[in-house]
């Protein structure tokens, strides 16, 4: 092999030089991120749907990026914009050449020959840039440039998705997701032939949207592309003449707003995630949501103006339903000055006086432990403890009542007599445990009110804390050790365990106390009717008729409601009974019935009890047999 002289060799580093910077320089082509606008929060139920969105920053409907292109818009967007999308690396000399032709004949510049690569790199470096488009010569190179190394680095669905995510569609709407619900109030993935081919004419021409303007130019260009994807193959004769028989939208269409509070409340503790996942359903949320409006219509009446809800799937820990605020309903005539009224607050999340909402655990608690029987007499009689004399809601005493009658009617005195006997710190403890997170306070603190809406809590928790009381109540021999649980409302999260102060046995009896909570209205008959569904459910009502409480459960389904007053006005009339159970019963009603929970016979054991006060039955009573839990001390 001959040697190379001095001078070849010192042009050979010159060329192995010049070639390494060229590709440098190519590879630094391509930014860090090819886009820096800020985008909107989107919220989007178990399924996908869309439940809700937030503009972004600087004023545009932009989605974040799906990283999927819908296939009718895809072959839309081809076959309009850049047939041999497939086929080229970023620069199409085809369609530079006939748009050079195109132009010289017109004698001014109707196309650009751009490819859809091309575009993109233009829509990136306006992006980071800040400036508007620029269209010389210059920039015409750098976007070529930009296209061959966006080519290197994705393969084409990539691209695609990177287009439709940050074309221009009008207006403030950028991407296609945003304009698919903006125009067509549904995503894109269902949108027919004639939709997509409407979309995909826009980001070549952005002011063609105007439902009022230019109509007939953007069903020309519709129609173009409907009979270019014919002729391609993608639509038969029939449906293309489905597809231009289709009129156009004649409106935009508002955003989905069903689940408000919720997206602010995510979106607060998760700025950065701007696609937020949840477990909600979709349908169910929707109709929470009118059934929360109506019942707010009511209650305005009589000056209570808030409401929230929850529902919960008792075998995941998933929300199905999330109403944070009786979201502001159609009766503005009838109420002054509605926007102080505190439509704004996530009230699902806010601490509030909890009322008797909490004696189902105390009961449950006591139960475990044996320190009562369900029908154990509880002294009902004025009582003083240091200055704290408690009284019944109805102002009256009945000398002695059987523990559940004392839950089921919700009997203060007996439920304070309970509390001292269990322990203010140790019921504080097994809240905490159980998932009440708002206890930030010493027990001593709270004393024997904790009992009575002493404490705060928040619709969040305490809808948990009945949802682990029903799913601990229906854990079969075989099961592992059941514990109450977080909820979870972000796809992905985890139901976390936390503790298990009581089991199985105490949960199943306590629940089945609470199915003979007295009901209100027309519900209070529900025993005569074959069809109707059985619910443990218990009601709470704040000193001051501040707050109103109402917790149910099924064997599948928990739902949760608060009304009153973000403001904390109390209001005649405002108890958990006359203004929650309703709009309790109704969400109840909107749910999928399922049977009760089987007794757990491997979680209980009878004893013999006197028939006449619930204690262990001796030679001087009568006696009837009960049941308490298997590894209850009683």
């Amino acid at each position: 092999m001959p040697r190379l002289t001095r001078r070849r060799r010192r042009s050979l580093a010159l060329l192995l030089l010049a070639a390494g910077a060229a590709g440098a320089w190519f590879r630094a082509l391509l930014p860090a991120e090819l886009f820096d606008e800020p985008m909107s929060y989107v919220l989007e139920a178990r399924d996908g749907t869309l439940l809700g969105a937030r503009i972004a920053g600087d004023g545009q409907w932009r989605f974040p990026p799906r990283g999927d292109v819908p296939l009718k818009f895809r072959r839309a967007l081809i076959v309009f914009e850049d047939k041999r999308f497939e086929e080229h690396h970023g620069i199409d000399l085809l369609a530079i050449a006939r748009a050079l032709k195109l132009n010289v004949s017109k004698g001014r510049v109707v196309s650009g020959g751009s490819t859809l690569t091309m575009q993109l790199a233009r829509l990136s470096r306006a992006s980071r840039s800040g400036e508007p488009d620029a269209r010389d010569l210059g920039a015409k190179l750098a976007e070529a440039a930009l296209a061959l190394r966006l080519e290197t680095a994705y393969d084409k669905d990539a691209l695609l998705a990177l287009y439709a995510a940050h074309a221009p569609f009008g207006g403030n709407v950028v991407g296609l997701e945003a304009a698919s619900w903006r125009y067509f109030g549904r995503d894109a993935a269902t949108l027919s032939w004639a939709e997509a081919a409407t979309l995909a004419v826009l980001p070549n021409n952005p002011s063609l949207v105007h439902l009022r303007r230019n109509r007939d130019r953007l069903q020309q260009r519709r129609d173009f592309v409907l009979r270019r994807l014919f002729a391609a193959g993608d639509l038969s004769r029939l449906d293309l003449e489905l597809a231009l028989s289709e009129p156009l939208a004649a409106e935009p269409h508002d955003l989905p707003d069903l689940a408000p509070h919720l997206l602010d409340t995510l979106r607060a503790q998760d700025p950065a995630r701007h696609r937020i996942e949840t477990t909600l359903d979709a349908r169910l949320q929707a109709e929470a949501t009118e059934r929360v409006r109506e019942h707010s219509a009511q209650l305005a009446r009589q000056q209570v103006y808030n409401a929230a809800a929850l529902i919960v799937d008792n075998r995941t820990f998933e929300v199905l339903a999330y109403v944070g605020n009786g979201v502001r309903p159609h009766f503005q005539e009838m109420v002054p000055d509605l926007g102080s009224r505190g439509y704004a607050v996530d009230i699902v999340r806010r601490p509030r006086s909890t009322g008797s909402i909490l004696k189902p655990l105390l009961f449950a608690a006591m139960l475990e432990d044996g320190s009562l029987t369900t029908r154990m007499l509880w002294p009902d009689v004025p009582t003083h403890y240091d200055g704290y004399a408690p009284e019944n809601f109805d102002r009256q005493y009945r000398g002695a009542a059987p523990a559940d009658e004392a839950l089921a009617r919700s009997l203060n005195v007996p439920a304070v007599r309970m509390l001292a006997t269990y322990g203010i710190a140790r019921f504080a403890d097994l809240l905490r445990d159980s998932g009440m997170t708002t206890l930030t306070r010493p027990a001593d603190d709270y004393g024997l009110t904790l009992i009575l809406g002493g404490a705060e809590g928040s619709l969040w928790d305490i809808t948990s804390m009945y949802a682990g009381l029903t799913d601990i109540a229906r854990a079969g021999p075989a099961a592992p050790t059941p514990h109450f649980r977080a909820l979870r409302v972000r796809r992905g999260d985890e139901a976390t365990p936390r503790g298990q102060a009581i089991g199985t046995g105490a949960a199943w009896l306590t629940l089945d106390t609470l199915l003979e909570v007295p009901r209100p209205g027309e519900e209070g008959h529900w025993k005569n009717f074959a069809s109707s569904r059985r619910i443990a459910w218990k009601t709470g009502t704040s000193w001051g008729l501040r707050d109103g409480w109402s917790v149910g459960t099924t064997a599948r389904y928990t739902v949760g409601v608060w009304v009153g007053n973000a403001s904390g006005e109390g209001r005649p009339g405002l108890t958990g009974s006359a203004m929650a159970a309703p709009l309790m019963f109704a969400l109840f009603n909107g749910l999928p019935a399922s049977p009760w929970i089987d007794m757990p016979v491997h979680a209980l054991r009878p004893i013999e009890v006197c028939a006449n006060d619930g204690y262990l039955a001796t030679e001087n009573c009568i006696a009837e047999s009960t049941w308490i839990p298997r590894d209850s001390r009683f």
